[in-house]
């Protein structure tokens, strides 16, 4: 099947629901949980249709009361899990989420990471999830973005990161925070920004990109550490609140006084799991209402403010690659990648991925079952390209 016809039925089959479901959730509201999860992030979202999206997972610690926060809210399979990226205080529960409730697809952003636990989730992943996906922009259509119908006009789009339209950023203080995934939840005049771990790279390469970026409720970067959350990037959200998933009494300063400053700054009402403990923010398309579990059950009601209609505010153009010079050393920008090109092709060294016909996996080039087998094979340029089609083999992990 083309990507183009795959994305299509992927959007289709999100968007539409049996005419009696909808007559059912006439008027119902959008609601996302922000689970507390201690160190680490996960989200659900649960839109008026009751289409079911888990963004992030926490960390390994929390992973038995996501799972029961889970089971209460959500009675089939998640119709998309999403992993930002792939650090553990965000990955540590989604096996187990996978293994639980199920999901019959699953978006990360693609970037290779040597990991151990990222290893072993894309194990389940392959065993226990349908489809699997990054957020690769329909080539029939390179200029726009991925965006996902969750019915009642209620849609996720990926802003961020647009491999291979734009190469992942490189070079910068974390390269797989700067990759997070960053998506807007519409509704109405409603929007929820989730940005993972983004950095100040990634924050400056949104801020470039014809993109509307205001949202209602932001899920503050990297648990309120203070090189996410810059003012310009605050400045172009203008969130009406904000919510910082972090752990009480962690080791890294989180949130930082300088982020909290920002906030102010900017008139948004914080929220953060520690002191909260879940944030609960329902949304009629107009209004979000926002209940915090350890506030005595008071709502705290914010107008949306935000214009529907398309994000994109227009073409998004290819960007510019950084070169992978250690921060402090003059990094600099590379000049734009030639079309059709994605940045781990331009290494001639980088190992390359092949399938066999019939499989559902793929391997690495070094591969023993590659080797034994004399099945016509199916080669990918980089590993971003093999996982839209087949998912990792647990022989040789690629």
């Amino acid at each position: 099947m083309s990507f183009a016809r795959w994305l299509a039925l992927l959007v289709l089959l999100l968007a539409s629901v049996p005419g009696q479901a909808l007559a059912q959730s006439a008027g119902q509201p959008l609601t996302v949980h922000f689970f507390d999860v201690g160190q680490g992030d996960a989200a659900l979202i649960i839109s008026p249709t009751g289409k079911t999206v888990l963004i992030d997972s926490g960390p390994p610690d929390a992973r038995h009361r996501l799972e029961q926060r889970l089971r209460e809210l959500v009675k089939e399979p998640l119709d998309l899990a999403i992993l930002t990226h792939p650090h553990l205080d965000h990955l540590g529960g989604m096996s187990t989420a996978l293994r639980s409730v199920g999901a019959r697809r699953f978006m990360d952003p693609g970037f290779d990471h040597p990991s151990e636990a990222y290893r072993d989730l894309l194990n389940v992943v392959g065993d226990e999830v349908g489809q699997v996906m990054t957020p690769v922009p329909n080539p029939q259509d390179p200029r726009s973005l991925v965006t996902i119908g969750l019915g009642d006009g209620a849609a996720l789009t990926v802003l961020w990161p647009r491999v291979p339209e734009d190469p992942f950023l490189t070079g910068t203080r974390s390269d797989p925070n700067s990759n997070s995934i960053v998506a807007k939840l519409t509704y109405g005049k409603t929007a929820f920004l989730f940005t993972g771990d983004a950095e100040p790279d990634t924050e400056a390469t949104l801020l470039r990109k014809p993109i509307d970026l205001t949202s209602t409720v932001l899920k503050v970067a990297h648990h309120g550490g203070r090189h996410s959350s810059t003012a310009d990037f605050l400045a172009a959200v203008k969130p009406q609140a904000a919510v910082i998933s972090v752990g009480a009494k962690n080791d890294y300063g989180h949130p930082t006084s300088a982020v909290l400053e920002r906030l102010r700054a900017v008139k948004a009402t914080v929220f953060r799991t520690d002191q909260d403990g879940e944030v609960v923010a329902t949304s009629d398309g107009n209004v979000v209402s926002l209940r915090a579990e350890k506030r005595g059950g008071a709502s705290e009601l914010v107008p949306g403010g935000v214009k529907p209609g398309s994000v994109a505010l227009g073409p998004i153009t290819r960007g510019t690659r950084r070169t992978s010079t250690p921060r402090g050393r003059g990094a600099a920008s590379a000049p734009a990648e030639a079309p059709g090109t994605d940045s781990t092709q331009r290494d001639t060294d980088a190992p390359r991925y092949f399938s066999l016909k019939g499989s559902k996996v793929f391997h690495k080039e070094s591969c023993r079952t590659l080797k034994r087998s004399k099945s016509d094979r199916t080669a990918y340029s980089s590993r971003a390209e093999a996982m839209r089609e087949r998912r990792p083999a647990e022989d040789c992990h690629p």
